[in-house]
C-alpha cells in the first residue's frame, strides 16, 4: 500500500525547484506567522508541565514533544526571516522548579497535563490543514505537511500513552435508531 505523507511528500518536491518564487500571499504569511505563535507558545506548555509531572513517561513524552516544537520553531523561523517577514514575539523560557513546591491548588494533574498537551496538537493540526488548503507555493506547502507529519507522529504517540493510562477524552458511542447488537 503506498504511503499516504510520502506520496504528499513526492507531488510538491519535483515542482518546488521549478516553481518560479513569486512572493508569499497573505494566507500563506498569516498561517506561518500564526503557526510559529501557536508553537512557540507551546513550548511553554511543555516546559510547565515537564516542572510539574513527576511521571516518567509523560516526563518522555513531553521531553520528546518539546525537542519536536523547538525544531519546528526553527524551521518557520528561518523560512520567515528568508522571506523577510518579521517573526511574532515569544514568550521567555520557564526556569526550572521543583513539582513538589508547586500548591494543589494551582498544579495540574498529569491527566490534565496531557489533555491540554493534545488540545495543542489538535490546534496545531487543524490551523496546518487550513495552510495547507490556502497554499499556492510549493515550498511552504511541503514545509507545512513536513511539519504536520511531525505533529502527528507526536500525538500518535502521546495518544498511546493517554489511551493506556485512561487519559482520554471519549465522546459518547453514537447507535443509530434501531440498531441492535447481535
Amino acid at each position: 500500500m503506498t504511503n499516504v505523507f510520502e506520496s504528499m511528500k513526492d507531488l510538491f518536491t519535483p515542482q518546488a525547484a521549478d516553481q518560479q518564487q513569486n512572493p508569499l500571499h497573505v494566507g500563506e504569511v498569516t498561517h506561518a506567522w500564526v503557526l510559529l505563535t501557536l508553537i512557540e507558545e507551546g513550548l511553554t506548555v511543555y516546559q510547565q508541565s515537564l516542572n510539574t509531572t513527576k511521571d516518567d513517561e509523560l516526563i518522555h513524552a513531553l521531553r520528546n514533544g518539546q525537542q519536536a516544537a523547538t525544531d519546528i520553531a526553527e524551521q518557520l523561523r528561518t523560512f520567515l526571516r528568508k522571506e523577510g517577514i518579521p517573526l511574532p514575539p515569544a514568550s521567555e523560557d520557564k526556569p526550572l522548579s521543583d513539582p513538589d513546591a508547586i500548591p494543589l491548588g494551582v498544579k495540574h494533574t498529569d491527566e490534565e497535563l496531557a489533555n491540554l498537551t493534545s488540545a495543542k496538537i489538535s490546534a496545531e493540526i487543524t490551523l496546518l490543514g487550513q495552510a495547507l488548503a490556502v497554499c499556492v507555493r510549493d515550498d511552504i506547502c511541503k514545509l507545512f505537511f513536513e511539519i504536520q507529519y511531525e505533529i502527528f507522529k507526536f500525538g500518535c504517540s502521546l495518544k498511546k500513552l493517554m489511551s493506556k493510562r485512561g487519559w482520554l477524552k471519549i465522546p459518547p458511542y453514537y447507535y443509530p435508531p434501531g440498531y441492535s447488537e447481535k
